[in-house]
């Protein structure tokens, strides 16, 4: 059918705005700090069919996995068929998930009898049983990382609300009242985005919300075709490395060659390392989602909206068996890290296409320590998501102390935590000098979060990267500072590695210290009045003022 221009302008926009209007609801329903605080969720509506159609700009390694999450579904219900009461949930890996942490829930959206789309939520939750609260570091296979929930639909009227499947979860998960709690909030996201859809439909007609469902799709296809055509045509090679797989201290090599035609994008990482055996193996859907992050963040503009429109001209590629679409059941509860890896790597290949588009390696890891106890009120898990520098581009120095491009996760305020865990209190915060790469550009600033142990037997997790591989400058630049993790016991300092657990006494003292962000250009092409500025903000220390970027002495002593 054909919609006026002023109808699609008014319905697309409207569509954009209730999904970002989901994950405000859902953000702000939730019980977690990880959810609540850090943002670690994302909404979207779909289509009829289970394509996404707009989505909030929340997680972006939830881009282009929503859809994908979906197509399950599609294979083992008739989708006309279910009702208002239907949820459609999974967290399965190998079915177009990620890692069993973030639950998908879809909601089906009727007018008139019609299905006209689902709103669908996804949000990563703090603890879904396994091996160990929160993050099971020792997992060899997928089952030892949680409750596996394969795509199943279930009635909210009957098995929610204290029915089966709500306590099916709760008997499986060890802080309920967070994870159930956070679900609940899952479930009022969607209820926003059937309750908007629904009064677009009665002001337009379900017809003419269905059509520009698909013009939206239409419309972002157009954009990202015309912005990779303004590329030239090649094939361009891009690599990284990972510190190891931690078991072994061999280094994990990423492999990503990227093939330009005309508007066509094609992205094969053959010769990737093969899967290994702990938990950072990532899934296809993550493998997918880091692939279009990188593309969508690198030759697009803001305001192309991301949908499946987005991903027909870009086909990727991963051998089943690498550590970027291993085989079951191989865990995966720390695919955050290869996704990174893999977007580096893409990103690489870029810098040789369109140098001016694309920015320089940051710290790009996620850094999620775990923090639990066990006490006579039950588990109480912290987790949280450490920020990091960003990588420099051609105009402007990276950002400090947030968390990487693939995540947009936010710092849970001190207070915050102060208020929800008593054995352990955060005691240091703050940006690291020296710690982003020299350039034109500069490197974003690294953080350090330093954590005082108030009890004994604490269980401690974490998964990261670059302590052993600094991230690379471009274009002359020179490197982000690497990372670190130190535990301060008894007088004595001890370096963890990037990928660890053990148990935390009272008095112990745990510094998680983040990577910086290299930098872009010659590092002399850096202006002084910049560098002037890095010094009085603390960003930089005289040594580095002077021996770096060649400022005179006599300057320092003003």
């Amino acid at each position: 059918m054909t919609i006026t221009a002023s109808d699609h302008a008014v319905i697309s926009q409207s569509l954009i705005a209730a999904a970002r209007e989901m994950g405000v609801k859902l953000i702000r329903s939730a019980y977690s700090t990880i959810v609540r605080d850090a943002n670690d969720a994302s909404s979207a509506l779909l289509d009829r069919h289970g394509h996404v159609v707009a989505q909030a700009e929340l997680n972006a390694m939830h881009l282009g996995s929503i859809s994908t999450a979906f197509e399950p579904f599609a294979r083992y219900y008739d989708l006309s068929a279910l009702t208002e009461d239907d949820v459609l949930i999974t967290n399965h890996p190998y079915f177009g998930g990620q890692h069993l942490p973030d639950i998908f829930m879809f909601s089906p959206i009727r007018v008139g009898g019609e299905l006209v789309g689902f709103a669908a939520s996804v949000a990563h939750h703090i603890d879904v049983g396994g091996g160990a609260p929160g993050l099971n570091m020792a997992a060899r296979e997928f089952y030892q990382e949680g409750l596996i929930i394969p795509p199943v639909r279930f009635s909210l009227s009957r098995d929610w609300a204290g029915g089966a499947v709500e306590r099916l979860f709760a008997e499986n998960f060890r802080v309920p009242e967070q994870t159930i709690g956070d679900l609940y909030a899952q479930l009022a996201g969607n209820n926003t985005g059937i309750a908007r859809v629904r009064q677009l439909c009665e002001k337009y007609g379900s017809a003419t919300v269905v059509a520009t469902m698909e013009e939206l799709q239409n419309y972002a296809e157009r954009r990202i075709r015309s912005a990779i055509s303004e590329i030239p045509n090649g094939t361009f090679d891009g690599e990284d490395l990972m510190d190891s797989d931690g078991i072994t201290d061999d280094p994990v090599r990423f492999k990503a060659r990227v093939v330009i035609e005309d508007d066509r994008i094609s992205v094969d990482f053959t010769g990737t390392s093969p899967q290994v055996r702990s938990n950072i193996n990532a899934p296809y859907a993550s493998t997918l989602a880091s692939t279009m992050s990188c593309i969508k963040a690198a030759l697009t503009a803001p305001d192309v909206p991301f949908n499946a429109g987005t991903a027909r001209p870009i086909e990727i590629s991963a051998p089943l068996g690498t550590i970027l679409n291993p085989k079951h059941p191989a865990p995966v509860r720390a695919r955050m890290v290869a996704g990174y890896r893999a977007f580096n790597a893409v990103m690489k290949a870029l810098a040789q296409a369109a140098p001016e588009r694309v920015m320089a390696a940051g710290f790009d890891t996620t850094t999620g320590p775990y923090l639990s106890h066990s006490g006579a009120h039950g588990y109480k898990v912290y987790h949280e998501i450490i920020g990091g520098g960003y990588g420099a581009s051609a105009e402007l120095d990276g950002c400090s102390g947030v968390d990487g491009p693939m995540s947009n996760c936010s710092n849970a305020p001190v207070e915050s935590l102060d208020m929800d865990f008593d054995y352990f209190r955060v005691v240091g915060y703050g940006l690291r000098p020296d710690s982003g790469g020299a350039g034109r550009q500069r490197g974003g600033l690294g953080i350090v979060r330093r954590y005082a142990i108030l009890k004994d037997g604490i269980q401690y997790a974490q998964y990261g990267d670059r302590f052993n591989f600094k991230p690379e400058g471009l274009f002359g630049a020179a490197a982000g500072q690497e990372a670190s993790c130190v535990l301060s016991r008894d007088g004595e300092d001890l370096n963890l590695p990037s990928k660890t657990s053990r148990i935390l006494q009272a008095g112990d003292v745990l510094s998680v210290n983040t990577g910086g962000g290299a930098g872009y250009g010659p590092v002399r092409e850096r202006s002084r009045e910049l560098v002037m500025r890095d010094l009085e903000d603390g960003y930089i220390t005289p040594e580095t003022a002077r021996d770096v970027y060649g400022l005179e002495i006599g300057s320092l002593d003003r």
